[in-house]
């Protein structure tokens, strides 16, 4: 299945669409259109136009193809020979975990209606914790109205952590990844006394964040190499994005409407 969309660069509804497809193999075959529009939370236009991107003519000739795909094949059971085999393999045991702390959906979806409900919403991250806090602040901002990015530390953090407050935020996200930073604990801690509820994306449930967080989601990160490795975390970022979507009653309509202007605008090379 997922052969059908290597190479391709496909927009977020069309993504939705496959990861549906992915989850729902067994069924696919079986569903019209409108089905799967529904169960994807897409409206059945996007269906079609999802299978034209991959080369249909409409969606009958993609549910004919899936009907004939063989059962995908299983991972290598080889150990890993060299430490760079021995990191990504260290690292896909983290996605296991992580995979495995899922299976309870009930803290991610609890911390996406609280991310979804907050206006603004402020996204923190500093030092190593920067890069996922601003790729999570550029997709948010695609579906809520008012993302806030704090990747900065320094004297202002905390002025922008009470104009956001003041803005009327009622929750702030942290990624805080190996190493923290104190300046972190403070801006936290300030952020709570402020009333702000703390939702925090760390890389183990006893990390020094936990003490200033309202709700940790732990991700392992990996220490095989010279600079850590945070896979994990950054997946749980998406995955905490699905759910703030799911919370979001207008996020898939911003969606379409995105997908609207960018291809209006040519913004992307096909």
């Amino acid at each position: 299945m997922h052969q059908l969309f290597e190479g391709r660069r496909l927009t977020p509804t069309q993504r939705r669409i496959a990861h549906c497809l992915v989850r729902r193999a067994a069924d696919v075959p079986f569903l019209s259109s409108v089905e799967l529009a529904q169960l994807a939370g897409v409206s059945q236009p996007s269906v079609t136009r999802f299978a034209i991107a991959l080369g249909f003519d409409g969606y009958p000739g993609l549910r004919s193809h899936v009907r004939q795909l063989a059962p995908p094949g299983t991972p290598l059971d080889q150990e890993p020979s060299n430490p760079y085999q021995q990191a990504v393999r260290a690292e896909i045991d983290n996605l296991r975990q992580l995979a495995s702390l899922l299976a309870d959906p009930g803290p991610v979806e609890r911390a996406g209606r609280l991310l979804a409900a907050s206006r603004p919403l402020p996204v923190l991250g500093l030092r190593a914790s920067a890069a996922a806090a601003r790729g999570f602040a550029y997709f948010a901002a695609k579906v809520h109205p008012d993302v806030r990015l704090l990747d900065e530390g320094g004297s202002l953090l905390a002025d922008r952590v009470d104009a956001a407050r003041h803005a009327g935020a009622s929750a702030l996200l942290c990624f805080a990844l190996p190493r923290h930073p104190r300046e972190i604990l403070a801006a936290l801690g300030h952020a709570r006394a402020t009333g702000l509820t703390v939702v925090t994306i760390a890389d183990v449930t006893f990390a020094p964040v936990a003490a200033h967080s309202d709700l940790l989601l732990p991700a392992a990160v990996g220490t095989g190499l010279v600079f850590d490795t945070v896979s994990a975390p950054m997946l749980l970022g998406q995955v905490l994005l699905e759910a703030m979507c799911d919370a979001l009653p207008d996020a898939q309509a911003h969606l379409e409407e995105f997908d609207a202007r960018a291809a209006a605008r040519g913004l992307f090379v096909d």
